[in-house]
């Protein structure tokens, strides 16, 4: 597989993270960079442990995970994108929550990496090297993720507290599209 090819790949996986991180931009007040460090390593690590991991599965448990990481990345993704719209309609001094912390940031971390997940298994049921690849793909991942904070952080200072609804819109939106693509 041919380095262009790669970035494409790695290209099209971190578009779910760096939403998710414009949506963090706009919402963490104030942005440190200890967020941005937290938000970027976290996506880039775990896009580019799940290929890695998918590769070693490979072909004996693909019909099994194929048929299910939709269905995670979907739940997540409407769970997560769920509380921020709930949250999005309290008042500003009630909402404190980081998602750049705890169990959200690595349910966020798993729902933008179930897509590669399913890379990983490709590219073992092709049998190509993985190392690259993914080393690529964490490293496209983390480079959005902190473009998206701090786009976001821009946006956000423009449209406030309905930038977080509009991320939990979009989070959901996202968790559609996975699930229709695979259903599909």
């Amino acid at each position: 597989m041919n380095t262009p090819t790669i970035i494409a790949i790695a290209v099209s996986l971190a578009l779910d993270a760096f939403a998710v991180s414009l949506v963090a931009g706009a919402t963490i007040r104030p942005i440190t960079y200890r967020h941005v460090f937290r938000l970027a390593w976290h996506f880039g690590l775990f896009q580019f442990m799940m290929p890695i991991i998918g590769w070693l599965v490979g072909n004996t448990m693909f019909g099994y995970l194929e048929a299910l990481d939709h269905w995670i990345a979907f739940g997540l993704l409407t769970a997560i994108g769920g509380k921020m719209i709930r949250e999005s309609f309290q008042e500003i001094q009630e909402y404190t929550k980081d998602i750049t912390r705890g169990w959200t940031l690595i349910g966020l971390s798993l729902a933008t990496s179930i897509d590669a997940l399913a890379i990983g298994l490709t590219l073992s049921a092709i049998q190509v090297r993985i190392w690259y690849p993914s080393v690529v793909i964490g490293v496209v991942a983390l480079v959005f993720s902190v473009a998206g904070i701090f786009l976001g952080r821009k946006a956000g200072k423009l449209l406030g507290k309905k930038f977080e609804l509009l991320g939990g819109i979009i989070l959901i939106a996202i968790g559609i599209k996975i699930l229709i693509s695979h259903l599909n």
